[in-house]
């Protein structure tokens, strides 16, 4: 007796393009009742958000990695903070790709996460999904047909909001910030994300026009609008950039290396160091 087919998630589809615009963003679909992979490398997303041994095990490679690359131990805080980054950044695609390229966005809460970050594998059991009235997957389980496009970026933050504010109440005592500065984490992670994988499939323009719509500057808990503008440089060279609405503190690691569109840094740096990477 053969095996059953597995069925493709309505999701799946925009997960494929995601890894293979970024590698190490592959998404395994677990069927209902599959036990999420344990062990190897592998942390639950609830593990995070409850501040288990799943998030020591975690910040532990950020703890390892910092002190193997710069020659010196982090701060906690900061290394927390390194470790919320590298998983937000991720994990936002998993809510952001679909609706960018599919109009489709997932209820993913982080009991039906896992993710292992040493292969950048992520394993989801996809179920609830928002899709406009005119999509072919109107009709499958789990579909919730929205009204407009404007409802439709309102799942999106729904979505984020539902994952990621679970996460901020693990790592946010770790890194000593709360509210405000930690979901400005969360809102340079879903901006600075999609604008990548934006870059990589040759639609970065229309990813930066979708990130205005999504992020106007009005939409709590995110803290202000996408950020994206233009300088102008030596000779009148328009120079892109976006402002950052958190801080990484790298530069308590390296003082030397603050990031050009970093809040701390001012206005004539941030033209100089956009100009220097322009002529490199």
């Amino acid at each position: 007796m053969s095996a059953p087919v597995q069925t493709r998630s309505a999701v799946a589809d925009s997960y494929d393009r995601l890894a293979e615009a970024c590698p190490h963003a592959t998404v395994i679909e677990l069927e209902p009742g599959q036990p999420h992979p344990r062990g190897d490398g592998w942390v639950r997303a609830a593990g995070l958000a409850a501040g288990d041994g799943d998030l020591d095990s975690f910040l532990r490679w950020d703890d390892e990695q910092v002190l193997r690359e710069y020659g010196e131990p982090g701060r906690p805080d900061v290394v927390a903070g390194f470790g919320l980054h590298r998983y937000a950044w991720t994990a936002c695609l998993l809510i952001t790709v679909p609706w960018f390229l599919h109009r489709r966005v997932p209820r993913l809460p982080v009991e039906d996460v896992s993710y292992h970050r040493a292969d950048g594998r992520f394993g989801i059991r996809p179920g609830v999904f928002a899709c406009l009235p005119d999509d072919p997957a109107a009709n499958r389980p789990g579909a919730r047909v929205v009204g407009d496009e404007e409802a439709l970026r309102g799942e999106v933050r729904a979505a984020l909001t539902e994952h990621l504010e679970p996460l901020l109440g693990g790592f946010g005592p770790r890194m000593r910030r709360r509210g405000r500065a930690l979901w400005a984490v969360v809102t340079d992670d879903a901006v600075e994300g999609l604008h990548y994988i934006g870059q990589a499939i040759g639609e970065a323009d229309r990813a930066q026009r979708e990130l205005e719509l999504l992020l106007p500057g009005s939409t709590r808990p995110f803290v202000g609008s996408a950020g994206f503008r233009e300088l102008t440089g030596p000779g009148g060279a328009a120079l892109p950039t976006r402002d950052r609405a958190s801080c990484c503190f790298f530069y308590t690691i390296r003082p030397d290396e603050m990031c050009d569109n970093c809040p701390r840094t001012c206005e004539s740096d941030r033209i100089a160091k956009l100009t220097a990477a322009a002529t490199s």
